[in-house]
């Protein structure tokens, strides 16, 4: 390998391992410059709750990515808790984001069944739930939005706890169990395998289809828990909006924190990373006037340029 070369897949390496953090710095420094009223207390609360959802959808597509899969479905499952909430609330904000969560482990679990059991591509499995998720949303929901007013569960999208709103602290909190899954758990160790090659882990006797249908039950569970604090944010369950397009901004976050399409790896600091990114990059362009879709052409622009060095590590 010659100089030149070996140079290049460092800088690529580098990049694909620490570039999400390097962005998220020269957009920070970049803000603090040239935005005004950037530093303010009730600014960093906005982009990090803003932020919340999609990190925590994310750390679910990160572990599905680490398996070689793709959950498109996590908008719609965002849309159903947004829509099972209202019908439950009545019996406590408890009951409402159990039967919530449950409906995402649900949804989970029929994606990993045809994904594991039935051997369907991850991409036309979880299609199916993205199209008639939605769909189910609407009926439950009776294509209406509804609004809310139980103080305690509107609090979890508009409270705080010493001063740290409660959508970041749950965030937080799964962010770092998700990076222990990751890091001591054997279901950590034999996702990555999986993602890494399915076929040799099948001959090495580990659970695939196991793993495979638990990554997706995960990825279910936490769009619930979003869906959940997305509406409680909102104030109402509007099955229609929440969740939007949600799927799109979860793989970002994900290939822009490093973790690879080809999957065998997960970076879950590197995913919260990239939802902190995606968010500051189109809080930044709104501030500077420029219209939202200018910041939707940014974020595919920041996608090719993640793929591309991902592709570029890999032919390395």
């Amino acid at each position: 390998m010659s100089t030149v070369t070996l140079e290049r897949a460092k800088v690529t390496a580098w990049l694909q391992n620490y570039g999400v953090y390097l962005a998220v710095v020269v957009l920070l420094l970049f803000n603090v410059a040239f935005t005004e009223n950037f530093l303010s207390a009730a600014n960093f609360r906005t982009q990090l709750v803003q932020a919340a959802p999609v990190c925590i959808v994310a750390l679910g597509m990160a572990l599905v990515i680490g398996t070689e899969g793709i959950d498109l479905s996590v908008g719609s499952v965002m849309s159903i808790a947004a829509a099972l909430i209202p019908l439950y609330l009545g019996a406590g904000p408890l009951m409402a984001i159990i039967v919530a969560v449950i409906a995402g482990v649900v949804s989970g679990l029929f994606s990993g069944y045809l994904v594991a059991h039935l051997g369907i591509q991850p991409i036309i499995a979880t299609l199916a739930l993205l199209v008639g998720g939605r769909g189910l949303a609407l009926v439950i929901a009776d294509g209406r939005l509804v609004q809310l007013h139980n103080q305690d569960f509107l609090a979890l999208g508009t409270g705080d706890v010493l001063g740290v709103p409660i959508m970041v602290i749950v965030a937080g909190v799964l962010a770092v169990l998700a990076g222990l899954v990751v890091q001591r758990t054997t279901f950590g160790r034999h996702l990555v395998a999986v993602g890494g090659n399915r076929a040799a882990s099948t001959l090495a006797g580990l659970p695939v289809k196991r793993v495979l249908v638990g990554v997706y039950v995960i990825s279910g569970a936490l769009a619930a828990v979003a869906g959940v604090l997305a509406t409680s944010r909102l104030g109402a369950g509007d099955p229609s909006d929440v969740g939007l397009l949600m799927e799109l901004s979860a793989i970002t976050a994900v290939v822009v924190g490093g973790t690879p399409l080809t999957g065998g790896r997960v970076r879950v600091l590197g995913t919260v990373f990239g939802a902190l990114l995606m968010q500051l990059v189109h809080a930044t362009l709104i501030k500077h006037n420029l219209p939202d879709s200018t910041a939707q052409m940014v974020q595919a622009a920041i996608i090719v340029g993640a793929v591309y060095v991902a592709r570029e590590r890999s032919s390395q």
